[in-house]
């Protein structure tokens, strides 16, 4: 026996606790009408997790607990627990009882209780499956329900047989493999949806990366092309500078010794009886001419600093303009060229004409403003930054300056022109006079050309020493821009050991080359690579996961519909073997309650009309394949049991022509037959035999002891004969304080009392 005991406690009309122990096989429940005796059987559907108040008679779950009477005060809770003995391990949980209890509160709260637990309604359902104690009811039949299968339609029919049999257990199974699937789908959406997202995003930093790539190229080729280009001009500005020095030496102490003996021969000459006021004149031409060339060497060397201050700027003009108009991609047409070579033209015919210096100057000037001119109105002046716009206006300052130190120059050197004229005169005459025996005045004029001609050397070298200190200047401000540009990396050279004067022309070409490269780096742009390259490895990462996700998702889904086909199809089995082993049994309870016919179910299909957006878990593979679903209804076969009578002695063939209890017979043998096949642990029977009569009630009576030997039977009854069959019998008699009371009697104790 596995059902041991029910406790009942403020349930319906049970006030107070009320516990039916269950050691017979048969037992049996008897009372007056009213009495609560069906209570017992109600009591038995809650517990074991009814959720239909109908089936219960009531409305709301306030109306299962016991509402008070005169002398007792209504409750505010009500318990059912059934305790079961689980030696076989009917129940799939490790435990020899198990004790299934469910409380209800007066707010409508339920608790379900296993073991003294808490669980869920669902861990309910699933463990009384693994007993075969399905939520169809087959095992409890209530008062007025006996023929409730035969009322029912065929797909109820179906579900009532599916459940008697045990096919419960994988009907949850497909049922969780069903959601488990439709949640992969959903699954499966969000991340293909994912995937789009991200997918443009993906392609852009591809771009950037191959961006990064292009820039790290160039940068590796003007790394090589700086390191070369450094060495080389290193090299240069020291053999440059030595030779430099050792070029001065010989001019500077020539020069020193020169300046000596003129000053020797001034004092001669000077000290002289037989000075004159030519010789007084001679000194003064001599002191003026050097006046005058020292200033001509001072205005030329501020001409000389002021003029590398220009080229400075216009370097960092044309840096800064290359950076701005790097993206300049327009055309010029022969016409616009050939007009601008007339221009030029025009200005340089003139040079023919004058060949003064200061002149010439003003033509070259010219040239170059036609130039810049031109060059200016082929860019976009809205581009200018205020950066070119200062370096211009400290251009502009510089060439005013430069303007009027050559103007300066101009005087200067018309001035030396002018002493140097008047002291070769007087040179000339002294010559004369020097045949006459005036040596000293005439080494004294010697000394003073050599000392001019020095000059020229030395001014002509302090000329070349201003160009040097621009160009290392000039090498200074590469070396600063290579390391913010390239880093370290590109100062790491050795310098060469000599250099060829003849490659000064090579080295300008590839100064030229580096700045165009520079350009071109900057236009590729190569700020935040490792930015760019660490995102776009974390956002392919991120899609190469989701890509396995999808395949794995892929595979689950395969799995679920496997799973979900093998089950469907283990069910269509199982179904198909217990009915045919059921029609077996329920012919011959038929036969034995009718003395003769015959009854069979048969598995039959109706067509029916539904909306093709209804959710139907058989057709969720179509919908999950993204196959689209109209909203027109179609047509859909239905599978279900249909019933086939045939009484003895008598032309009814269908159920509609069967009376009151002719179909509660039919119904009493199919249920009977149902259990028989695959027996639950206990069966209810509330009032069945009401409608038979004396003769069918000992059928009744034999049809109950040999189904006693598969499954415990509760029997909630009138009928004296199927009293007799019940080894202990209780009686639920209603007090005047309103409420249920029970009252037990084991027959095997009164025989043995009686005798």
């Amino acid at each position: 026996m596995y059902l041991k005991s029910l406790e009942i406690n403020g349930f319906k009309s049970f006030a107070k606790k009320a516990n039916l122990e269950f050691g017979s096989t048969i037992v049996s429940i008897v009372g007056p009408n009213g009495s609560g005796k069906s209570n017992v059987a109600e009591a038995f559907r809650f517990a074991l997790g009814e959720q239909s108040m109908k089936s219960m008679r009531g409305k709301r779950g306030e109306d299962l607990i016991f509402n008070g009477s005169k002398s007792t005060p209504k409750m505010n809770r009500a318990s059912v627990k059934l305790t079961f003995n689980n030696a076989k391990r009917i129940f799939n949980i490790d435990f020899d009882e198990v004790i299934l209890e469910r409380v209800v509160h007066r707010d409508g709260v339920n608790e379900y209780l296993i073991n003294g637990s808490s669980v869920r309604l669902r861990d309910i359902m699933e463990l009384l499956a693994s007993a075969n104690i399905g939520a169809s009811g087959h095992h409890i039949i209530s008062q007025g329900e006996a023929d409730r299968i035969l009322n029912s339609s065929i797909k109820e029919r179906r579900a009532m047989i599916e459940d008697a049999l045990g096919l419960k257990v994988y009907q949850y199974k497909r049922e969780e493999s069903t959601r488990k699937l439709e949640k992969t789908a959903e699954n499966i959406r969000q991340v293909e949806a994912l995937r789009r997202e991200i997918a443009p995003h993906i392609k852009f930093l591809e771009k950037q990366v191959e961006k990064v790539r292009k820039a790290e190229e160039l940068r590796g080729e003007l790394i090589i092309l700086y390191q070369d280009y450094l060495k080389k001009e290193e090299s240069y500005l020291a053999n440059t500078k030595n030779k430099l020095k050792l070029d001065r030496e010989a001019p500077l102490k020539e020069f020193e010794n020169v300046e000596k003996k003129i000053a020797e021969y001034k004092k001669i000459i000077s000290e002289s009886e037989a000075k004159d006021k030519k010789s007084h004149e001679l000194i003064r031409i001599e002191e003026e001419l050097n006046l005058a060339e020292e200033k001509e060497s001072e205005v030329k060397n501020s001409l000389s600093r002021l003029e590398g201050e220009m080229a400075a700027q216009k370097r960092a003009l044309i840096r800064a303009e290359s950076n701005a108009h790097s993206s300049f991609s327009g055309t010029v047409s022969i016409s616009e060229l050939e007009t601008l070579h007339r221009d030029i033209k025009s200005v340089s015919e003139a040079s023919n004409i004058n060949d003064n210096i200061s002149f010439l100057k003003g033509i070259i000037e010219r040239i170059v403003s036609s130039i810049s001119k031109f060059i200016d109105e082929k860019k976009n002046s809205d581009k200018e930054n205020t950066f070119t716009r200062d370096i211009e206006a400290e251009i502009k300052k510089l060439e005013e300056a430069r303007h009027d130190l050559s103007i300066d120059l101009n005087e200067v050197e018309t001035k030396r022109k002018k002493v140097k004229e008047e002291y070769e005169d007087f040179r000339k005459m002294r010559e004369e006079e020097t045949t006459r025996g005036r040596e000293a005045e005439r080494e004294f004029f010697t000394l003073m050309n050599r000392r001019t001609e020095l000059s020229g050397e030395i001014q002509s070298l302090r000329v070349k020493d201003e160009e040097l200190r621009r160009e290392e200047e000039s090498y200074k401000a590469e070396l600063i821009e290579a390391d913010a540009l390239l880093g370290r990396q590109a100062l790491h050279f050795q310098s060469e050991e000599y250099f060829v004067p003849e490659e000064r022309n090579l080295q300008v070409d590839l100064k030229k080359k580096l700045e165009r490269l520079k350009i071109r780096l900057e236009e590729a742009g190569g700020a935040g690579s490792d930015e760019v390259r660490k995102e776009y490895t974390e956002v392919t990462e991120r899609d190469t996961f989701l890509a396995r996700e999808i395949e794995d998702l892929n595979k689950s889904a395969e799995t679920l519909k496997q799973l979900i086909s093998e089950l469907r199809e283990k069910l269509e089995t199982e179904f198909k073997v217990g009915v045919n082993k059921i029609n077996d049994e329920f012919g011959k309870f038929f036969i034995l309650m009718f003395g003769g016919g015959s009854a069979s179910l048969s598995v039959i299909k109706e067509t029916k009309r539904r909306s093709k957006n209804a959710l139907d878990a058989d057709l969720y593979h179509a919908s999950y394949k993204g196959e689209e679903m109209g909203d027109e209804d179609e047509e859909e076969q239905e599978e279900g049991i249909d019933i086939a009578v045939s009484l003895p002695n008598k032309r009814v063939k269908g159920l509609a022509m069967l009376s009151g209890g002719e179909r509660a017979l039919t119904s009493i043998a199919l249920l009977f037959a149902i259990s028989q096949v695959n027996p639950p642990p206990f069966i209810i029977l509330d009032e069945t035999d009401a409608a038979l009569d004396e003769a069918n009630s000992r059928k009744y009576g034999d049809m109950i002891e040999n189904l006693a030997k598969y499954s415990q039977l509760i029997l909630i009854t009138h009928n004296r004969e199927t009293m007799s069959r019940a080894g202990i019998l209780y009686g639920v008699t209603m007090a005047a304080d309103g409420f249920s009371k029970l009252l037990s009697v084991k027959f095997e104790e009164a025989v043995a009392v009686a005798k």
